[in-house]
């Protein structure tokens, strides 16, 4: 595997309730360089509500690449920040861990890169009764891997998009065209 200074991906998976959703906006890269470098600023730059935390399979237990999470969602309810920091952060920790598994990331590589990886979970699970945790899990493990692919793959590729950017059309601009926002 070649040097990777710096990929972008942008990935969405979504399961059978609303807040089963993920959707991981990421970037990758070796450790010395840029990506290196902000994550570095990020982790010495905490804000408060989008505290910036590493993916652990537990406590005591980081994985590699190391991948640092950042929540798109600022955070202020602590339900919220322990299905945050459990069932999801659980779930893209494995994700990451399945990309080197399956070799999408060289297994050489796993010491010398970095993920910054901007998390999304919706913030009306703090209001359900029941959350189910597992599939929460699952749909973060998936969307891991799938973000991780498509930014080594330069994915979405400029030819596919120059040749769809007609058929393509984004969801929100659509429901406010339609008068539903």
């Amino acid at each position: 595997m070649s040097r990777i200074g710096l990929r972008t991906g942008e990935a969405l998976v979504e399961g059978d309730d609303a807040y089963l959703c993920a959707e991981p906006e990421i970037v990758i890269g070796e450790l010395d360089g840029p990506v290196g470098t902000a994550m570095a600023t990020l982790i010495g730059d905490q804000v408060k509500g989008h505290t910036r935390v590493f993916a652990i399979l537990n406590s005591d237990v980081q994985v590699k690449p190391a991948t640092l999470m950042v929540s798109k969602v600022t955070v202020s309810n602590s339900r919220y920040t322990n299905i945050l920091m459990g069932s999801v952060q659980a779930g893209i920790a494995n994700g990451v861990l399945d990309a080197v598994r399956q070799g999408i990331i060289d297994r050489s590589k796993a010491n010398e890169l970095g993920i910054i990886y901007s998390v999304w979970l919706d913030p009306s699970v703090i209001d359900l009764k029941e959350i189910d945790h597992n599939a929460l899990f699952e749909i973060h493990r998936e969307a891991t891997l799938k973000v991780i692919r498509k930014a080594l793959n330069n994915e979405p590729t400029i030819d596919w998009l120059l040749e769809n950017q007609s058929s393509v059309e984004h969801y929100y601009h659509q429901l406010g065209v339609q008068g539903e926002l």
